[in-house]
């Protein structure tokens, strides 16, 4: 069986790379994990930001020329209109060529170049959803504090009920009133409580 001869100029050959690169050792470098690797270059690491554009957005009769990345999302583009419009930008629908425009969809992908032109129409459909989710939200934090005012109640009158406790565990005696009143007081935050509920 014959030998093969292996090349011991520091670099290992690498399989399926070309000779240029496996015999050029200024080429690779060794990371601190033993890991061999190719060098990076400052060329690798610059990149030119995207173009700025100037998008002709049409709302109503009014024009709005909204400069933004070409790489941007319509989402993005959105947020910026909320400015000039006064509208949310979860209630603006974009129509590019007479298509509505998802806001994940990028600007660059469906051909959206300087100077285009965009369409944009209030959603009344997702204004009212906003709407009634703000609506709902209110609801619930109202709820919420009056569930905590009346646990701070509730709080104070076991403090009244232990009070009652100790002094019955001596052995002496309570009027009866204090205790009919305490346990009035007790039920009305109970009512409040199961107004809240419903």
């Amino acid at each position: 069986m014959m030998r093969m001869k292996t090349q011991t100029n520091g670099v290992p050959r690498m399989n399926g790379g070309s000779a240029a690169t496996a015999s050029n050792p200024n080429e690779w470098e060794l990371r601190p994990g033993g890991m061999l690797v190719q060098k990076r270059t400052d060329e690798d690491q610059i990149h030119a930001p995207p173009p700025t554009i100037r998008v002709r957005v049409k709302y109503g009769s009014n024009y709005h020329d909204i400069y933004i990345s070409s790489q941007a999302t319509f989402g993005e583009l959105k947020k910026m209109l909320t400015g000039p419009t006064g509208l949310h930008h979860q209630d603006q629908k974009l129509f590019y060529k007479d298509k509505e425009r998802d806001s994940k969809v990028f600007l660059d992908t469906v051909g959206v170049k300087d100077k285009s032109k965009i369409v944009l129409v209030e959603d009344p459909i997702s204004q009212e959803k906003r709407y009634i989710e703000m609506k709902k939200n209110a609801k619930m934090e109202r709820a919420a504090k009056s569930i905590s005012e009346i646990g701070l109640e509730v709080d104070k009158l076991a403090a009244q009920v232990s009070e009652l406790e100790s002094i019955i565990s001596k052995g002496r005696k309570v009027a009866e009133k204090d205790v009919l009143n305490l346990i009035e007081l007790l039920m009305n935050q109970l009512l409040k409580l199961d107004g809240r509920m419903y």
